[in-house]
């Protein structure tokens, strides 16, 4: 009889665990300490050898799990229990309720409000773009734009918001408060509703201050993280460690085995791409909120702890990658001006951490100076971020014939004007909009939004690409398809074209929705030269002499021929050949992607 491969490694794991259980030796808590990892280990076997998981997979799950295993091992020593029982005295069973919730619902908005579980994800309508589009400034703090960027962001609350949900308690601190006295003190309460509606609050937050376009949870991960370093300093520089150490995780059960060589790149440099005003905003809500909490509760770290730890996390953290638009597609990196932002706010935290009520000057004590220093900046990019967020488009009208669904425009276009403007003029923020766009545009007027989805230089990279717009309870996919040759010694000639849903095309054909200059191969056969043109959606050769076009045909099909000039022209399969009598030279050949 033939069993599921599932249900033989569930038996597997099953026998083995219950061999622990009938050794009096790992009766009670190590039971799970030993028989679980043990367990899990006769499942991953099981598997391999049903050949269900295979070989690379199989290590990595095994590596996860003896990972896993010692970890709770460690928890069974002497000093491991103490840490237990801390925990318990603070969280509900000893778990970070909170965080689970937090981590479960915007995990559950990626897959099923984005689309995440589908092929298709949907980014573009829940971007922050403006105060005039409120959905996007709602949801941008809990939505993401790639798998990568939603699991970087959840592996980083798992990492971080433990710390916090500790430090605040799902049990009341003050002394002669009952647990159950009211609902503000009921750990259940304080757990699942009261710890996720903060988070809420605080995400929505980040949403409205941060400036410009973003999307993502990172505001309120870097909040948990300026949280927990003002009140445990040392053990945040542990959570970030932590951080990485969850990410190799994951990523080697996702992919145990890489293979890589060298390939050209596109797109800007990384730190080109990391929100460093939300980041710093979250960071010092968090510590801010942390601040009052310390004052409060009288528990303050030394001033060492802080300093070491503001400085370790502020630069694993990158704040130090301070950046700003510049000209044309450049980007500039002030590192100098980062390094002394990290510097500032190590000084800053400290100062918070320290400070006592000793008057300074007149009515003003030191932690009154210091948390203005901490407050300040957080008012200050709140203030800014009114006039910068108060974008709108001017003119959404995109060139050419672009695909329409329900209020969307998407099409291909170089070297455009970007038409988000701001509506209040703010010195150096219209760098950021006073650009030129190369890609698949995409604009909504009514919903203020008007975005290079995909840049030139990676549609050019890959040659396919998907553009998803849509809403809350819709969306659809505009398929965009780029084909083109390479004049030898010239530049590339290509076409794009544009493959809208079914019920919005025309027509079964792609839609044509770009073409390029033409380019002179340099070749130079019987006096003539060949220049390859791109045209309505087509390709094909001119022939010119003496400066002047002679002649021109269509790019023939492959192992065809085409006469035009007094040259003939031979495809052999992706290269072009012109021929003169015996002379045979390579003129083009096409574009090759990734």
């Amino acid at each position: 009889m033939d069993f599921p491969p599932l249900v033989v490694v569930a038996a597997a794991a099953a026998v083995v665990f219950a061999v622990f259980a009938a050794v009096p030796r790992f009766r009670g808590r190590s039971l799970f300490v030993y028989g679980a990892p043990g367990a899990a280990l006769a499942g991953v076997a099981a598997a391999v050898a049903l050949g269900a998981v295979g070989r690379w997979h199989a290590v990595a799950y095994a590596a996860v799990v003896v990972i896993a295993g010692t970890g709770l091992g460690v928890t069974s020593t002497a000093e491991g229990r103490r840490a237990v029982r801390a925990v318990r005295a603070r969280l509900l069973f000893g778990v970070p309720w909170g965080t689970l919730v937090v981590t479960a619902a915007v995990a559950a908005f990626y897959l099923f409000v984005q689309g995440g579980a589908d092929a298709g994800l949907l980014v573009v309508p829940f971007v922050s773009w403006s105060y005039f589009y409120p959905l996007g400034v709602v949801t941008a703090p809990f939505a993401h734009a790639s798998l990568g960027h939603v699991t970087g962001n959840l592996l980083a609350t798992l990492a971080f918001a433990p710390l916090v949900e500790y430090a605040v308690s799902h049990y009341p601190t003050g002394r002669g408060e009952s647990s159950f006295s009211s609902w503000r003190t009921n750990p259940y309460v304080r757990a699942l509703v009261g710890f996720p509606l903060a988070v809420l609050a605080v995400g929505l937050l980040t949403g409205v201050f941060s400036w410009g376009a973003t999307i993502g949870f990172s505001g309120v991960v870097y909040a948990f993280a300026g949280f927990a370093l003002v009140r445990f300093p040392l053990a945040t520089v542990v959570a970030a460690t932590g951080r990485e150490v969850l990410s190799v995780l994951w990523t080697v059960v996702q992919d145990p085995i890489t293979f890589a060589s060298a390939s050209p790149s596109f797109g800007p440099p990384w730190w080109a791409g990391i929100a460093v005003q939300g980041h710093l905003f979250g960071f010092l809500v968090g510590a801010v909120l942390a601040a009052v909490l310390v004052a409060r509760r009288g528990d303050r770290p030394s001033a060492l702890r802080i300093w070491v730890g503001s400085v370790v996390l502020a630069t694993s953290l990158s704040f130090w990658a301070v950046w700003w638009y510049g000209q044309s597609a450049q980007y500039v990196l002030f590192r100098a001006l980062g390094v002394l932002l990290v510097a500032a706010l190590a000084l800053v935290l400290t100062a918070v951490v320290q400070a006592d009520e000793r008057t300074l000057f007149r009515d003003v004590t030191g932690r009154r100076a210091a948390f203005f220093a901490l407050a300040l900046p957080v008012a200050t990019m709140a203030v800014v971020a009114v006039p910068v967020n108060l974008t709108t488009v001017e003119d959404a009208q995109l060139g050419g014939d672009p695909v329409e669904i329900r209020g969307y425009d998407v099409t291909y276009a170089e070297d455009v004007q970007n038409e988000r403007v701001a509506a209040v003029d703010v010195p150096f923020f219209a760098q950021a909009t006073n650009v030129s766009a190369s890609g698949v545009i995409v604009a909504s007027e009514s919903r203020n939004i008007w975005t290079e989805e995909v840049g030139a230089g990676e549609l050019a990279f890959y040659g396919d690409t998907a553009v998803t717009v849509g809403g809350l309870d819709w969306q659809e996919t505009v398929w965009v398809h780029r084909r083109g040759w390479v004049a030898e010694g010239g530049s590339p000639v290509y076409n794009v074209y544009l493959n809208p849903p079914d019920e919005y095309a025309e027509t079964d054909n792609w839609l044509h929705a770009y073409a390029s200059e033409s380019s002179t191969a340099s070749p130079v056969v019987a006096g003539r030269q060949v220049r390859v043109d791109a045209e309505n959606g087509a390709f094909g050769v001119q022939v010119v002499k003496n400066g002047s076009v002679v002649d021109a045909v269509g790019i023939p099909g492959d192992n065809e021929t085409a006469r035009a000039g007094g040259l003939t022209f031979v495809r052999n399969e992706s290269r072009l050949l012109a021929e003169y009598g015996n002379t045979s030279v390579t003129v083009a050949t096409q574009e090759e992607y990734e």
